[in-house]
């Protein structure tokens, strides 16, 4: 249903924002080519066939050619595709990783000076935009320090359908700022929620407990205390990856990385509806694919999901 939603979203794009004879014919062209072209593209068919056929050639992946450079669509995407799930994971892993480190500590250690810096901190990145902490980066790492490039993608090694920055240094060297830009504002969400949630679960009658039992403070905060905390921090770090693929275009434009968040925005500067509404497509596709993902992981992770699910089966 909400790819459906999505794909009657991304149709309404593609037939009613600009007109898609204009933006390849041009304005000066005759009444016998317009024509043509409107039935080479099925624009004199009833509305519903024209969606019917769009949802028919979106299963496929066929999205038709770019209006700018008479490319398929989903041809401009696959390539563009493994720069953006590269930088979208890499950010993913950073902000999920030290947001819950910096979580669990802040929260054991609370009141303490560090843990104090730390959150007061991490308000940079909740407070500050993203392209202006892109670019206080790009300031620092690269114009003043020059350690890191300042944009690009760097080399790249072919796989042949995969093109991967992660086996060469000037492509890890790339990938540092615009990871760092990307994951800091899904860090300062995971870290806030891990504190918030460990400190509740430190409350519980359970952990008093395990106090009373001489378990030591890694067997209380890693074997009882964190496994209770991780389904909300794997619900917000799923939404949160998501929201990564789908908001990288001001990242990616910032450090001008190629991906399709570029490939979006250099669409909708020269009107380009058939990558537009290729994008849309793909964005709402992510959000599906990593909700199912998560769901199936409360599974693994908690238990008494489990059993639920095997009683409600009997």
């Amino acid at each position: 249903m909400v790819l459906l939603l999505v794909a009657l979203v991304s149709f309404i794009i593609f037939r009613y924002v600009g007109n898609p004879v204009d933006n390849i014919l041009g304005q000066e062209a005759t009444m016998a080519q317009r024509a043509a072209l409107e039935d080479a593209l099925g624009l004199n068919q009833p509305i519903y066939l024209q969606y019917f056929d769009f949802l028919v050639s979106a299963v496929q992946f066929d999205f038709g050619n770019s209006y700018r450079g008479a490319l398929p669509v989903a041809e401009l995407i696959l390539s563009r595709l493994p720069a953006t799930l590269e930088l979208a994971i890499t950010s993913a892993v950073l902000g999920v990783f030290f947001g819950i480190t910096l979580g669990i500590y802040t929260a054991i250690n609370r009141g303490s000076f560090i843990s104090n810096f730390i959150l007061s901190s991490s308000l940079i990145g909740v407070s500050l935009p993203t392209f202006l902490i892109g670019v206080l980066l790009i300031w620092i790492f690269s114009v003043e320090l020059n350690w890191l490039p300042s944009f690009g993608r760097g080399e790249v090694i072919d796989l042949g359908w995969w093109t991967t920055g992660f086996l060469t240094m000037s492509g890890l060297k790339s990938l540092i700022l615009p990871s760092i830009t990307l994951g800091l504002y899904q860090m300062t969400l995971v870290m806030r929620l891990t504190r918030a949630e460990m400190l509740e679960v430190l409350k519980q009658d359970y952990i008093r407990l395990a106090y009373s039992l001489g378990l030591t403070n890694k067997q209380i905060y890693f074997f009882h205390a964190l496994p209770n905390i991780l389904i909300p921090v794997i619900t917000i770090a799923g939404l949160q990856l998501g929201s990564v693929i789908a908001f990288a275009i001001i990242t990616e434009t910032v450090f001008q990385w190629p991906g399709v968040g570029l490939l979006f925005i250099n669409a909708v500067y020269y009107v380009d509806i058939p990558v537009m509404s290729a994008y849309l497509l793909l964005v709402g596709f992510a959000f599906v694919i990593i909700n199912l993902i998560v769901d199936l992981t409360y599974l693994l992770i908690d238990p008494r999901l489990r059993d639920n699910q095997l009683k409600s089966e009997r």
